[in-house]
This record gives C-alpha cells, structure tokens and sequence, in this order.
C-alpha cells in the first residue's frame, strides 16, 4: 500500500491477484472515510468470501460480501492489518495485512 497527496494504491503480488481475482487498484485519498489498526485481520474478516481463496486459520485473499459492503480482503495469521473504510469506491472497505499498520493509519490520517 503506498500513498500520495492524491492517491491510495493497494499493489498486490502476483499470486495475490491470481488466487484472490483481484486486481490493483487506485482510490483518492479524499474517498478515506476511516482507518482503523487491527491485531489480528484474519479475525477481522467478516463476511462470505466470492470470489477469492480462504485457507482456514492461514490466509484470506479475494473478496468478502456482507450486509451492503464489499471488502478486499488480504491478511495472513500473525500479521496486524489496517482496516480503510471507502466512500463512492468498487470496495467500501480494504482490509489488509501490513508490516506497519500504525504508520499506514497515520499516512493517511489526515485525508479523512
């Protein structure tokens, strides 16, 4: 995940995007509503997973469907996560695994 003044980019590996369906992707920063730090994103994912791959208790990647929002989801065991609430966007929400989640809310705090 890397941000500019303008821009959110997700840049996902290889293997992320074949076994998840997904696809890089690019949201303005002004579409931030939120963005939370999570211990644990496995356990943060909620919802039905469709498309994507779920290896129960060791990864998640693809999309997760629930109640009117749609999640891109890629988190491993052991791994905190940032949780980045969207507005006007393909998702609504971005749930990701990252080295430093307290460093990703912080980038992007000031553009909620």
């Amino acid at each position: 995940m890397t941000t500019t003044p303008r821009t959110l980019t997700v840049s996902l590996s290889r293997g992320e995007r074949v076994l998840g369906l997904l696809r890089d992707l690019e949201v303005p920063r002004s579409a931030v509503r939120s963005v939370e730090v999570l211990p644990d994103g496995l356990a943060a994912t909620r919802g039905l997973r469709a498309p994507g791959l779920a290896l129960p208790g060791r990864r998640k990647i693809g999309t997760w469907r629930g109640r009117g929002e749609k999640t891109l989801v890629s988190v491993r065991r052991g791994r905190p996560a940032v949780r980045v609430r969207l507005t006007g966007q393909r998702f609504d929400t971005l749930l990701l695994g990252v080295d430093d989640p307290a460093g990703v809310a912080g980038a992007l705090a000031p553009a909620r």
